[in-house]
């Protein structure tokens, strides 16, 4: 078995595009023996808890001139290929992630956990929903399979909290400042939205790895 961990944020349209990308390196590589895990990361960990409206964010993070709308054209772009349709003009409010990543936590425990990273990305970033909106959220744990009772519950109270903060301050202490980064067995990393092939690499890499340990171990 080969393990993933992708660390990744909710509001991250390169971690979206990773994604497909990733999964397109798996049909690529017939690969059945691939255990992913989804792990936490702020790219705005001073974000207020609220959020803030998308224009704010933009000029804050950009700000103006033609550099913002030039620099998501060319995501949009690169999520075209990818068979994604970015709607970054719905987009109203950048979250705080805090309460998005605690119901991908919960999705793991609820063995969904893909299936929550999905809707989170096609709410966000196709839909224009607010992903910090508990309502939000709570329709996404649903269309993942989820009990929405139980989610509401869970996610009005601070289970899992410590979990997140703990993960991304650990992730930044790995030396991970940009993501995604995937983290195959804990030893390799293919940092960005790579192609398909340069997973296919690693996941080589990895599997003569595992063959090289147990054939020494024989010995």
């Amino acid at each position: 078995m080969i393990y993933v961990d992708i660390v990744s944020d909710t509001i991250c349209p390169w971690c979206y595009i990773g994604k497909r990308r990733f999964e397109r390196a798996l049909v690529q590589a017939g690969r059945t023996d691939i255990a992913v895990a989804w792990r936490p990361f702020q790219l705005n960990p001073d974000m207020p808890p609220e959020g803030m409206t998308r224009d704010d964010y933009i000029r804050a993070k950009f700000g103006g001139g033609d550099r913002p709308r030039q620099i998501y054209q060319a995501i949009a772009e690169s999520g075209r290929e990818a068979g994604i349709e970015f709607q970054f003009s719905r987009i109203r409010r950048t979250p705080n992630t805090v309460l998005s990543h605690r119901l991908v936590h919960w999705g793991a425990k609820r063995e969904a956990q893909e299936e929550v990273v999905d809707e989170l990305f096609k709410a966000y970033f196709e839909q224009g929903l607010d992903i910090g909106d508990l309502d939000t959220l709570v329709e996404c744990a649903r269309r993942a399979g989820i009990d929405a009772e139980s989610t509401r519950s869970f996610l009005l109270s601070d289970e899992g909290r410590h979990e997140v903060v703990t993960s991304d301050v650990y992730a930044r202490r790995l030396g991970i400042n940009g993501v995604p980064c995937f983290i195959v067995n804990r030893k390799y990393a293919v940092s960005g939205a790579q192609p398909p092939s340069a997973f296919v690499e690693v996941f080589n890499l990895a599997e003569r790895d595992a063959a090289t340990s147990a054939a020494q171990s024989a010995a």
